[in-house]
């Protein structure tokens, strides 16, 4: 699967659309935005958490290097990745 992104100095930005409380976990790409399914629910950051477990595991990189920059409370987010010049 060929996942959208933009280079940035520090790595590279995503733009993800999150789908919590899923039946199971799972990523799609749709256009320009990676599709995340989670099986967290959104209250107390749980699916966000998980987001960033999730692409951590997919992009094989530490989830120190993976950060919520814009839209930690909406479904819809920017990602930025550091440390990564490509997928």
């Amino acid at each position: 699967m060929k996942i959208p992104y933009k280079k940035t100095k520090d790595g590279i930005t995503l733009t993800v659309k999150v789908q919590p409380r899923s039946s199971r976990k799972g990523l799609a790409v749709v256009g320009d935005v990676l599709k995340v399914n989670l099986t967290a629910p959104p209250a107390d950051g749980a699916a966000n958490e998980q987001l960033i477990e999730l692409l951590s595991k997919e992009l094989g990189v530490r989830k120190s290097a993976i950060r919520i920059v814009k839209g930690a409370s909406s479904r819809n987010k920017l990602i930025e990745v550091q440390g990564v010049d490509g997928l």
